[in-house]
């Protein structure tokens, strides 16, 4: 595959002209709605399992030396004059002061800041870019990276390779990201975690929801309820972030 530093966009393209079906915009798109009238199928299934067995090959090796690490999700909209940016940047560099690395989606905004504060404390700076219909590179800030055709790729290198989770405000991919783990953790897939939200006048109408809709009504236990805290302090949120990580080896991820 491509050097995962500058991955280019050599996968399915743009609408065709016509009223025929058109090529997928993305990989991700290509395998989920293969079959529909109005998308071109370009691989076959065979092709479809080598790229993604090739992606997480190309993954499993650019992370393997990463050591215990921290991610950091959030918007990619949130300006640099935003607070939020400067918090977050503040974070990520207390947490690469730290000794441990720091792991972002790669895109600009909260993602952008996190990898910036790693770079401002000489942490490693990981950044985990996806392709999308509209283009998102890597920001400045990233010392290694890659671009991901698959959601569910890039979402099983978050997993494995993060010993905890900041979660800054953001949009449905960060909420997705959110659950993500959330449902890992409860169900025994992953390691029981520190998951930190950061920003308590975002998380605190989500969390009381919660508290309403799922746990008094049973449909989450108490030690499901508590595997987040919320909290709006600096050294709070670093605190528990890197709260019983490990100090280990590098590639003992």
């Amino acid at each position: 595959m491509n050097d995962p530093r500058r991955s280019p966009r050599s996968g399915p393209g743009g609408a065709n002209p016509g009223s025929g079906p058109r090529a997928p915009r993305t990989f991700d798109e290509e395998i989920i709605r293969s079959g529909e009238p109005e998308i071109l199928t370009e691989l076959s299934d065979p092709q479809r399992l080598e790229r993604i067995r090739s992606e997480a090959d190309q993954g499993f090796r650019l992370l393997a030396d990463v050591g215990p690490a921290v991610c950091i999700f959030g918007s990619a909209r949130t300006t640099e004059d935003d607070p939020e940016y400067r918090l977050a940047r503040r974070v990520a560099a207390a947490i690469g002061a730290a000794g441990y690395s720091v792991i972002t989606g790669g895109g600009p905004g909260t993602m952008e800041a996190a990898n910036r504060g790693a770079r401002d404390a000489g942490a490693t700076s990981v950044g985990l870019n996806i392709e999308l219909p509209l283009e998102q590179a890597l920001n400045d800030y990233v010392d290694v990276g890659m671009e991901f055709h698959y959601f569910f790729l890039r979402k099983l290198m978050f997993a494995r390779y993060s010993w905890s989770f900041v979660i800054f405000p953001g949009g449905f991919g960060t909420l997705d990201e959110t659950f993500e783990i959330l449902t890992l953790m409860q169900t025994g897939k992953t390691r029981p975690t520190p998951m930190v939200l950061a920003g308590s006048g975002y998380w605190d109408g989500l969390i009381g929801w919660m508290r309403e809709q799922l746990l008094d009504r049973g449909r989450l236990t108490a030690a499901d309820f508590d595997l987040v805290r919320v909290t709006d302090d600096p050294a709070q949120i670093v605190a528990r972030a890197t709260a019983g990580l490990p100090n280990l080896p590098a590639g003992l991820a």
